[in-house]
């Protein structure tokens, strides 16, 4: 049986990780980061590669995104995904264990994919300061993530946090966040990739099928 892995480019360490772990050698076809902020863009995207996939079963390492993944249809292959509402929940577990964290801590998490990936927050502070000054763009961050109290690094295995800490130093002044590390896991995505697919977890849909918005009720 044919098997492909699509995913989001944040995700790379981790499933290289979880193949090593599970000994499985799948290909992968990466979506580019930071996607999430354009919802219909991703969708676009994504159904535009499967549609050129030729595969017996396709695996989506994605989280509901915005409702990104809502209408995305199977081609000639059964399609497998994890019932999470985004990447950082498969990374900490389940969506319920995100949002209890999220509650507790009001965390803003970041993995060192997301750090790699084409829009970070440095990044958009950037932009904000070539386009609305400094003073301006200070503001705008200071609104945008006036909720959160932790920047939460979220460790799963992949590499020393000791890295992580460094490049997210700048991230921790600007937002005026403290850092806090947060155990992370690749089993979710184990999982994905070997099987078995309970329905409280995952999304299996037989060829030329499509997600819909019911397939994610009752996130665990």
């Amino acid at each position: 049986m044919k098997t492909i892995i699509v995913a989001c480019r944040t995700l790379q360490a981790e499933i290289e990780l979880a193949q090593k772990n599970t000994g499985t050698s799948y290909s992968v076809e990466y979506i580019e980061s930071g996607l999430h902020e354009r919802p219909k863009k991703l969708s676009a995207i994504v159904q535009e590669l499967l549609d050129t996939l030729d595969a017996d079963r396709v695996l989506l390492c994605l989280g509901q995104c915005g409702n990104a993944m809502i209408g995305i249809k199977a081609g000639a292959f059964e399609m497998i995904l994890p019932k999470v509402d985004d990447c950082l929940s498969l990374l900490l577990g389940s969506t319920r264990d995100k949002s209890r964290i999220s509650y507790t801590d009001k965390a803003f998490f970041l993995t060192k994919g997301w750090l790699l990936g084409e829009s970070t927050i440095m990044s958009q502070f950037a932009k904000s300061v070539e386009k609305y000054g400094e003073e301006t763009a200070l503001t705008i961050m200071e609104m945008m993530y006036e909720h959160y109290e932790t920047l939460g690094l979220i460790d799963t295995g992949t590499g020393p946090m000791d890295e992580l800490y460094e490049q997210t130093e700048d991230i921790s002044r600007l937002l005026d966040l403290a850092r806090k590390t947060y155990p992370g896991t690749v089993s979710y995505i184990e999982e994905l990739l070997t099987g078995p697919w309970p329905k409280d977890r995952f999304i299996i849909k037989k060829p030329y099928e499509e997600i819909v918005t019911e397939d994610y009720e009752g996130m665990l």
